[in-house]
């Protein structure tokens, strides 16, 4: 609570429910009209009418509490609204981006390589895809040039195996 705002004596809860049972139903229909969702509009009525609670006190001499009330219900309501639209609209704005399916070609290559040694696995993918050079893949991997060309060759040599096995397989089928 702010201050000079005190704890709403007995009293003030009776006023308060008297002012609440009269105003509520007159003010959500407003804003049911305004936002279209009555769920929306009865909670931004309600918020109103927690924030007057927390000041009725100070809130109940005014010439109008009810003015005061329906002001907050509205600014709520006018937030809520425009929170929802700008939602929407980057929804709206949002594409849906599809990837194509892998090719037959690539799901087999992908399927063969998990099943060849990993060293031999890298040396293939960093040269091949990758595009780095033997000299590139010796100095990222800290080993003579020789030991990459000789994984190159037992990695074509089992991929080529591998892939031949998936032919053979599918041609039997």
């Amino acid at each position: 609570m702010t201050r000079g705002d005190t704890k709403p004596s007995v009293d003030q809860h009776s006023d308060f429910d008297e002012f609440y049972a009269a105003a509520f139903p007159v003010l959500r229909s407003q804003l049911f009209a305004y936002l279209g969702d009555r769920a929306e509009a009865q909670d931004a009525v309600q918020e109103a009418f927690c924030r007057a609670f927390s000041k009725w006190k100070t809130i109940s001499a005014y010439e109008d509490p009810s003015a005061w009330v329906r002001r907050v219900a509205w600014n709520v309501a006018t937030s809520r609204f425009r929170r929802r639209r700008t939602a929407l609209n980057f929804l709206r704005n949002q594409r849906e981006v599809h990837a194509e399916e892998p090719s037959p070609d690539r799901v087999a290559l992908v399927a063969a390589l998990a099943k060849i040694p990993a060293q031999l696995r890298k040396a293939v993918v960093l040269h091949y895809i990758g595009e780095l050079s033997v000299a590139e893949i010796a100095a990222q991997e800290d080993v003579a040039e020789g030991t990459v060309k000789s994984w190159l060759s037992r990695g074509r040599a089992a991929l080529g195996a591998q892939l031949a096995e998936r032919k053979e397989g599918r041609s039997n089928v």
